[in-house]
């Protein structure tokens, strides 16, 4: 990659060489212009998979999104689209972050806007403006003007069309996972996040696990070495969920398994190797092969648990109990990324990371931290060695500052220190740590394992949504120690 210089990322985060970078350039929302020739990219990425990385050319006036800070806000007012179990969680987390109100809520069922409300009411909050009834309520929402950032968690097949709209209304936009699940929505977004000049961050919770902040400073430390493959992924048996007739709304989420053979929600796992691995900041993702088991699973366990006049009855389920995507870098690195929910298993984001130098796996020791690892010279002796003192050096500065607060939040406090960290980068001005880059490129598993697994598991190029801003280092979750702004 001859516009990268070939420094660690340990000295580029290091702060004066960091300084420097940037100070020339590298990184900077200018660089997009700079994507190298095909032939002149180093690694084994393939020619065809650099050729296909090619998208559609910026419109007139459309600059890249990359290093874009937000606008600073006194405060952030959010909009809520969805509020379901997951959507209706989030809220309160959104509720009780410094500086943040929740200021409009907003479901197709009108009573989930008014629950909500009242909830809000009775935590001391103001009440915010509601939204519902109808399936364009939503865009209702969307006209308001005292609504900075709007925060998406409908059924996954509304997030694109939603979180278009928003960007289009002017709104910084959150949407949970995936963003689209179609190639053609992934680039639309990436492009009207760029004519609109707002930020599109995917809301993956998981990229601020405390296992994986602290694995990912490792890896920027050179504690692995050179990092040459990481596996991570979705492994949650969600089958009692998916057959409950009141967890998913009218069964969205089980009817995906009725339409498509695909990695449906890859991104848990494959996010936080991936930031370990600098993608878009270094590296890039370049080919993706995928295969799948047969579907077993939810049908086996209809046939033992549910009565014969449910309406699952009448599905057929075509979704593999194990979809497996194996991605390539420019760089030539390997990442793994599983997607298991209907087949019996203890949860898992598996979380392993390896280099020339060592290994870190996750969900595997018997310490607290559920981590085990193996690094020269510190081990020897073909032993595991326990997490604990490593997560404790290395732990990432938000969990050292909001580790008591988050202990109440959603999914282990990550929920929280997303949240929080949103908040704060919108109050300070700061550029996201996940960008509208990052976002589409975590969620492109989700169609090109459809056409891989059409194509009998034959790999598919990667798009390069940055178009070609991915060779510049920059940081990202590996962010510095900032201050949230007092409220005032």
């Amino acid at each position: 990659m001859p516009e990268t210089p070939e420094v660690s990322r340990r000295l580029v985060l290091g702060g004066t060489l960091a300084a420097g970078a940037l100070a020339a350039g590298i990184g900077s929302a200018g660089s997009a212009s700079a994507a190298p020739a095909s032939g002149s990219v180093s690694g084994t990425a393939s020619a065809s998979a650099l050729a296909g990385a090619a998208g559609p050319r910026r419109r007139a006036g459309q600059k890249s999104m990359v290093n874009v800070p937000f606008e600073p806000h006194k405060t952030v007012r959010v909009g809520v689209i969805g509020l379901g179990n997951r959507g209706s969680g989030m809220t309160t987390g959104w509720s009780v972050i410094p500086g943040c109100v929740v200021a409009a809520v907003c479901d197709i069922r009108a009573d989930r806007a008014k629950r909500t409300a009242d909830q809000l009411v009775a935590a001391g909050k103001a009440r915010p403006a509601e939204f519902g009834g109808s399936a364009d309520s939503y865009a209702q929402m969307l006209k308001r003007d005292d609504i900075d950032l709007v925060y998406i968690a409908t059924p996954w097949e509304f997030h694109y069309e939603q979180g278009r709209a928003a960007l289009l209304s002017g709104k910084h936009v959150v949407v949970e996972l995936p963003i689209a699940t179609r190639l053609e929505e992934l680039w639309d977004l990436v492009d009207t996040s760029e004519r609109t000049r707002r930020n599109l961050m995917l809301s993956e919770n998981c990229s601020y696990g405390r296992n994986e902040l602290a694995m990912l400073k490792m890896a920027h430390e050179g504690l692995f070495g050179d990092v040459t493959n990481g596996h991570g992924g979705y492994m949650h048996d969600l089958r009692s969920l998916l057959f409950s007739d009141t967890y998913y709304t009218d069964s969205w989420r089980r009817l995906w398994h009725t339409r498509s053979t695909a990695s449906f929600y890859a991104m848990h796992g494959l996010a936080p190797i991936a930031a370990a691995m600098d993608i878009n900041r270094g590296d890039r993702m370049t080919t993706l092969k995928a295969t799948a088991t047969a579907a077993k699973g939810l049908a086996d366990y209809r046939e033992r648990f549910m009565p014969k006049s449910h309406p699952s009855w009448n599905e057929t389920y075509i979704n593999g109990d194990l979809v497996t995507c194996q991605i390539e870098t420019a760089k030539g690195r390997m990442i793994r990324a599983e997607h298991a929910v209907s087949s019996p298993r203890p949860y898992s984001r598996i979380n392993s990371l390896v280099g020339s130098r060592g290994i870190f796996e996750d969900y595997a020791g018997t310490s607290p931290t559920g981590g085990r690892i193996y690094v020269e010279p510190d081990h020897g002796g073909d032993t595991w060695r326990d997490f604990d003192a490593y997560r404790k050096e290395f732990d990432h500065w938000l969990w050292k500052e909001l580790g008591d607060e988050a202990e109440n939040g959603g999914h282990g406090g990550m929920d929280y220190i997303l949240q929080w960290r949103t908040v704060q980068l919108m109050r300070a001005g700061l550029v996201p740590d996940i960008d509208v880059y990052d976002s589409a490129s975590w969620c492109a598993p989700v169609p090109l394992s459809v056409k891989s697994l059409a194509a009998k598991g034959r790999p598919v190029d990667i798009p390069d949504f940055t178009r070609g801003s991915w060779v510049n280092l920059r940081t990202g979750l590996d962010s510095r120690t900032t201050e949230m702004p007092p409220v005032v």
